[in-house]
């Protein structure tokens, strides 16, 4: 069976590598750390990046049993301070700044004049007048320069990217409770969902996130790119009898599918909007402005004529990929944006958009896989649902 796995998943990190920059990758501070663990690295939106260690499923399943921890260093981090911060960062976001007490955290989209998605991304209060934007690697710099050109003179606001300087990890699973009081110690807090705190580590400090990308419990860690190798070393040592795995790219895309987390460049691209792309409750419409906010309201009246919809296959056979045909009764009703063969679930999923007329819960598809049809059906989100203890 476990050739089967192999055979299969060996695929994910070609459809992964869709997302490269042209000219040389660039290392994360913890690139030695991949090489000495044997990680298989390959090129990733402009980084050289591990897509796995041992194995796509086996990594999988330690974050949905125990614990697993992945280097997110490549993810663009950008600072926006001053007294007009949160109003400026809220003609630029979807979701509404104003919400945000200090520590808090909301997912939010950084969209184009006619609504499309730049980036998803999360935005952190961190002072009164400070945000931490964390944004997807391949859409940093673009996100950066398009964020740059709307800050206009005049405004007491101040915008940089702290990128290059600072690292960060994710550590997710049911044992991310444990593992944090074994690494800052039991007295401090873990910070509740959505939330960030500072937190000492030995001579230095960090902020940990109650955020992640997989569905399970989980922190994402940030500190500067010079404590990177101190940080990831006492992750894997306190997290040994945790059952801890270092975990690639691979498991990171199968385990945030199973979740029906969209994928920037796959799932969401500026050609897409939120509401498109089933993701309307992270657009604020009553905010009186914002970019990208009229074309919205548009969408909003008008009806999409396509959605994004998550479906399972319905027999054994190949799994569906990006850019696979999607038909229903013989017509062609739109395409794979994400699919993979999922190791929680051993069946073939996958998201797409199709038709509205055609996105209900429960429809009947077919996907288009070496020119023949496989039956899928659209289902509720999540795919993946973690069963009761």
């Amino acid at each position: 069976m476990e050739f089967k796995w192999l055979a299969v998943l060996r695929k994910v990190a070609q459809s992964l590598v869709s997302l490269v920059a042209e000219g040389a990758p660039r290392k994360t501070p913890l690139y030695d750390e991949h090489m000495r663990l044997g990680a298989k690295m390959v090129p990733f939106a402009g980084w050289l990046m591990p897509v796995q260690y041992t194995s796509i499923v086996e990594e999988h399943r330690a974050v949905r049993n125990n614990v697993g921890v992945f280097d997110i260093s490549h993810m663009g981090q950008f600072i926006v301070e001053g007294a007009n911060a949160r109003d400026w960062l809220n003609t630029m976001l979807t979701n509404n700044v104003e919400k945000l007490d200090v520590r808090m955290g909301q997912y939010t989209f950084l969209l184009n004049d006619r609504g499309g998605i730049i980036d998803d991304l999360i935005v952190y209060r961190i002072d009164e007048q400070k945000y931490l934007l964390v944004v997807n690697a391949a859409c940093a710099d673009e996100d950066f320069a398009w964020l740059q050109v709307h800050l206009t003179q005049g405004r007491s606001c101040i915008l940089t990217s702290r990128s290059a300087n600072f690292g960060a990890l994710a550590i997710q699973g049911s044992q991310t409770t444990a593992l944090f009081h074994a690494l800052f110690g039991k007295e401090i807090e873990l910070p509740t969902r959505n939330h960030i705190i500072d937190v000492p580590f030995d001579t230095t400090a960090a902020s940990v996130a109650r955020t992640g990308y997989t569905g399970e419990d989980g922190i994402e860690v940030f500190f500067p790119s010079n404590d990177a190798v101190k940080f990831w070393s006492a992750v894997l040592e306190q997290g040994k009898t945790l059952g801890i795995k270092p975990c690639g790219l691979g498991a990171r895309d199968t385990l945030r599918l199973e979740m029906c987390y969209p994928l920037n460049g796959s799932d969401l691209s500026p050609k897409r909007n939120p509401i498109e792309a089933g993701l309307g409750f992270f657009v604020d419409l009553t905010k009186p402005d914002f970019v990208g906010r009229h074309a919205l309201l548009e969408t909003k009246e008008f009806g999409t004529r396509e959605k994004l919809v998550p479906f399972r296959m319905k027999e054994k056979g190949p799994p569906p990929r990006p850019h696979y045909a999607v038909f229903r009764n013989g017509e062609r009703i739109g395409k794979v944006t994400s699919g993979t063969l999922s190791p929680s679930l051993n069946w073939g999923i996958g998201m797409a958009y199709v038709s509205s007329a055609h996105a209900k819960i429960g429809a009947e598809i077919d996907i288009e896989i070496r020119a023949q049809k496989f039956p899928a059906t659209v289902e509720k989100k999540p795919l993946y649902r973690k069963p009761a203890p």
